[in-house]
């Protein structure tokens, strides 16, 4: 009783589907990318088709089937603003359906859970051509948004901040205790250090992680190419009609691509999987490196003055130092938002200096207590 409700459930999930394309088909202006939608659809109807047979096999009936409110919902939300509001939402819901048919163990034989996959890939691409209401897409399109540059300056700002903020505040907080000068500088020493080391684990592990999931999946798509190498075939001839060849050419190019399974793998990863088999996301060493020097570079600012001196002149000179060094990070996020260089750098040197004021009232607190 259970699997057939299971069943049942499937079917009505593939019935929406091939709703949702079926209505984006006939609001869509590309017609190529209209023709994609209707294929989408197709390959819906064929899934439902099967868990129909299921289900009649087993001697049930198959009750009307009648869009969910989810559905119906993506359906007004497309027609009143277009195919790209929901094709995110359709991306996420396609790769549910094929995690769930990757555990499940009753789904019929034939590639329904590499469909889905594929399908959520498909409508990121789509949504990453700029048609419809990305704006991140379309500036990029537009040349306006750096994509690979921008995202590593951007990491290494909020890498230099990071330090910064958080030594700052460890700083100020163990100043506030009233301890000696040699104490701050060992804490903030040792603050830089654990959070150095700290960050750098995570990026590694982050990193690495990526690293071995983008493996397993160019390992589950050399399968797929070995399995059903016309299924891959069809997938790989949507993402370039979707990318703007007409049917034919689309087809062709895909059908060359299969016949070399080598250049088919390295083709899939990069236009299904958007991975590139050569450098899987970059080097986890690199990458944890680079965040241990970035983070360091930040959180020695607060310390610099403990160094050369102590007492109420090194805490002013770690503030103001710190606070100059706010305001350039500050400067440097405005190269990724546009902002004035002035508010943003100011934004910057009042957050900071805030979380500083607010640890040394604790650490004043605790010393006061501590002290008797």
């Amino acid at each position: 009783m259970a699997e057939s409700a299971d069943q049942l459930a499937a079917l009505h999930d593939e019935l929406d589907g091939a709703a949702l394309y079926d209505t984006l088909g006939t609001i869509e202006e590309n017609p190529r990318l209209a023709e994609v939608y209707r294929r989408l659809a197709a390959v819906e109807r064929r899934h439902a088709e099967t868990w129909a047979a299921r289900l009649r096999d087993a001697g049930l009936i198959i009750p009307a089937h009648r869009p969910s409110w989810r559905t119906r919902t993506l359906i007004w939300l497309a027609r009143r603003f277009g195919v790209g509001l929901v094709l995110p939402s359709l991306a996420s819901l396609e790769d549910i359906h094929g995690h769930g048919y990757a555990q499940a163990a009753a789904v019929p034989s034939g590639g329904m859970a590499a469909d889905e996959r594929s399908h959520a890939r498909l409508l990121r691409q789509i949504t990453q051509t700029g048609i419809g209401l990305e704006g991140s897409a379309v500036a990029q399109l537009e040349g306006r948004h750096r994509a690979a540059g921008g995202n590593a300056l951007r990491a290494a700002v909020l890498g230099a901040n990071d330090g910064l903020v958080s030594n700052l505040s460890l700083v100020m907080g163990v100043a506030g205790a009233d301890l000696p000068g040699r104490a701050i500088l060992i804490s903030g020493l040792a603050g830089l250090l654990a959070g150095a080391f700290s960050m750098a684990l995570g990026e590694w592990l982050s990193v690495q992680s990526s690293r071995e999931l983008y493996q397993h999946q160019i390992k589950l798509e050399k399968g797929e190419i070995e399995a059903s190498p016309e299924e891959e075939a069809e997938e790989l001839a949507l993402i370039y009609q979707a990318r703007g060849l007409d049917e034919t050419q689309a087809r062709a190019m895909a059908t060359r691509m299969i016949g070399n399974q080598t250049a088919a793998l390295e083709t899939l990863a990069r236009e299904e999987l958007g991975i590139d088999p050569k450098a899987l996301g970059g080097s986890a060493w690199e990458a944890a490196l680079t965040s241990l020097v970035l983070f360091a570079l930040g959180a020695i600012v607060p310390v610099i003055p403990f160094m050369i001196s102590s007492g109420t002149t090194a805490v002013v000179a770690s503030l103001l130092l710190s606070a100059v060094g706010l305001f350039g990070i500050g400067g440097g996020i405005t190269l990724f938002t546009a902002r004035p260089v002035y508010a943003s750098g100011l934004r910057q040197v009042v957050f900071g200096l805030a979380a500083a004021a607010v640890t040394y009232a604790i650490g004043r607190l605790i010393g006061v207590s501590i002290g008797g």
